[in-house]
């Protein structure tokens, strides 16, 4: 039997609710109030408080004197996570050698509808300042991983971010939708993809993608550096190489079970 597409979200039920909560947490963040998850959700109070009893019970959050913190058993959950994607660990020793051959900070990201998600990174002790972080989220279209996954994912996945607006995240996001899509032609021809300062001013990444055995796009690599780092040009060859090796750790036969999950996940959103 053909399942059926997955309904939008309803933000409006209790899990739609549920998640609003949880999604109001931001990395920084310990403990926030009963107050704070208001205003930052909009959600009346007394029904906040009954839906956060709930994720309470069921160890979702913690209740702290001072606010509502994370809980276990979404850490537990996320622990999983990797297991299931398998990428990270097949290609964990082409990620650490890449990191310590340029010394710059490597990344191991999957798309998630319009959204890359990092499975891995290896931080370099003198690279800029980023918001990124293993589980963290970033608009696909200004990422350079984004780019790479997007120039060769299935031709959907570009329509919905482009109906979805390229944001602008800094003064030079590319927001133009001819000028994204000659991004992504161009990251087709030369097999990399580029983000220079779209993200964040000062920061320059470049990214290849990652296949499996059917050679679908699974998952893509990059290394961040400064602007003006001049070890960012000589890292180009590196990264194409690391993507290459990847390719065919995930190419293997004990690993193709692992990425067709990885893939199915991927592109699920």
């Amino acid at each position: 039997m053909r399942e059926s597409a997955p309904s939008a979200p309803n933000e409006d039920s209790v899990l739609g609710r549920s998640m609003q909560l949880l999604d109001a947490f931001h990395p920084d963040d310990d403990a926030l109030s009963l107050a704070e998850l208001h205003r930052r959700t909009g959600m009346p109070k007394p029904t906040a408080y009954r839906l956060l009893q709930q994720l309470v019970g069921w160890r979702l959050l913690d209740r702290h004197p001072t606010g509502y913190r994370l809980g276990l058993r979404l850490f537990e959950l996320g622990q999983l996570v990797p297991r299931q994607q398998g990428i990270p660990d097949i290609v964990s020793p082409v990620l650490t050698r890449l990191h310590a051959n340029t010394g710059l900070t490597v990344h191991l990201a999957v798309l998630d509808g319009t959204e890359v998600v990092y499975l891995h990174k290896l931080e370099s002790p003198d690279g800029p300042p980023m918001s990124s972080r293993i589980g963290g989220r970033m608009p696909a279209h200004c990422t350079a991983v984004g780019k790479a996954l997007l120039a060769h994912a299935p031709s959907e996945h570009t329509h919905t971010v482009l109906d979805q607006g390229l944001r602008r995240r800094s003064p030079r996001t590319v927001v133009t939708p001819a000028l994204f899509l000659g991004q992504l032609d161009t990251a087709r021809r030369h097999g990399y993809a580029r983000d220079d300062e779209e993200s964040k001013i000062g920061i320059t990444c470049v990214a290849a993608p990652v296949f499996d055995a059917g050679h679908r796009v699974v998952a893509a690599v990059s290394i961040t550096a400064r602007t003006h780092d001049v070890r960012r040009a000589s890292s180009v060859r590196a990264v194409l190489l690391a993507a290459a090796e990847a390719s065919q750790r995930l190419s293997a036969p004990s690993a193709q079970h692992l990425t067709s999950q990885g893939r199915d996940r991927a592109f699920a959103g």
